[in-house]
């Protein structure tokens, strides 16, 4: 059987006393796109520089296209393309000059070279930036060159850390459609993302709270784990959410379905919500600020795991370098 693109088996490390990664497991195919979703300080980073050869694990093992790095670093890290956060093209070369070292990088025949280069820039719509300077480029267009250049010699495998930092949603849609082409060619890409909309693109989603895989699967069948809609009301305070969610558990019981509060807002999951909204304003006439249903999001899916907001769950100031 063919080995998946890429496979950990449960990674674990800490720095210091804090464990930034317990034991995650799980595996990406070829042609697949897999999403590491979690807020700040959630261990995408640690997984990232992991899987990246650049950070050894304390425990659990992972391969590369069915290789292990421990025994083959060279060919597994010429099986990656590596796209990070933070740019890493020179600004005062062109777009060309930029593909054409990372070709003189990798030892590639100028034949290939050249070839790889022209390819790439067809692909992310490059032609007539050639001869632009790096430094020229909006933010869209430079995480384009970037990805072209992780791509220039051609791996099975592309990690991206936080790939759509700073670009605008044009640019973010655009940068979507890319990585989507890029799978149906059979790349098997894996991305670190804070942003519902970019994981919501993935093939399927890891779900990462400090440093657990909380959740693995389509993005369909997360929502779905819910089981139904959310309608989510508005206590007038903090100090009135729990007893209001006791109230509606005492009314409507088993009936009302998932209840759960966090901070100033009560949450009911059912089905057929649309229809208990009515039932619950009646019962309880002034007895919050707003009522608001709507189809279950992947931070719905967050919140009925860890019983916290996204962005409630980011690690404070000082905590996120270890991520």
């Amino acid at each position: 059987m063919t080995p998946p693109a890429v496979e950990a088996r449960s990674l674990s490390r800490a720095f210091g006393a804090r464990a930034a990664l317990t034991d995650v497991t799980f595996s990406v195919a070829r042609g697949e796109i897999f999403a590491l979703l979690g807020p700040n300080g959630g261990g995408k980073t640690t997984l990232f520089r992991i899987l990246a050869t650049l950070l050894p694990p304390d425990a659990g093992s992972f391969s590369i296209d069915g290789l292990d790095p421990m025994v083959a670093g060279r060919p597994v890290r010429r099986r990656l393309g590596v796209v990070f956060q933070s740019a890493s093209l020179d600004k005062k070369l062109t777009v060309g000059e930029n593909l054409a070292l990372q070709g003189d990088l990798y030892g590639l025949p100028s034949g290939t070279r050249a070839a790889r280069i022209r390819e790439l820039l067809e692909m992310f719509r490059l032609e007539d930036r050639a001869s632009d300077l790096v430094e020229t480029l909006s933010g869209g267009l430079a995480r384009r060159v970037e990805i072209a250049k992780a791509l220039l010699h051609a791996p099975p495998v592309l990690l991206l850390d936080e790939p759509s930092t700073g670009l605008d949603p044009g640019a973010r849609r655009d940068l979507i459609d890319a990585l989507a082409s890029l799978a149906r060619a059979g790349t098997a890409i894996l991305l670190t993302t804070h942003l519902f909309e970019e994981a919501e693109a993935a093939h399927r989603i890891g779900l990462l709270d400090q440093g657990r895989l909380i959740a693995l699967d389509t993005p369909g069948a997360l929502k779905a784990t819910l089981g139904g809609d959310v309608v989510t009301v508005e206590a007038k305070d903090d100090a009135g959410a729990p007893a209001l969610a006791a109230r509606i558990e005492s009314r409507f019981g088993a009936e009302a379905g998932r209840i759960t509060v966090v901070g100033p807002t009560v949450r009911v999951e059912r089905e057929a919500a649309h229809t208990f909204v009515p039932r619950l304003v009646e019962a309880f006439p002034g007895a919050f600020k707003s009522v608001t249903l709507g189809a279950p999001s992947l931070e719905d899916v967050f919140i009925a795991k860890t019983g916290r907001r996204f962005r409630e769950a980011d690690a404070p100031d000082g905590g996120s370098h270890a991520e």
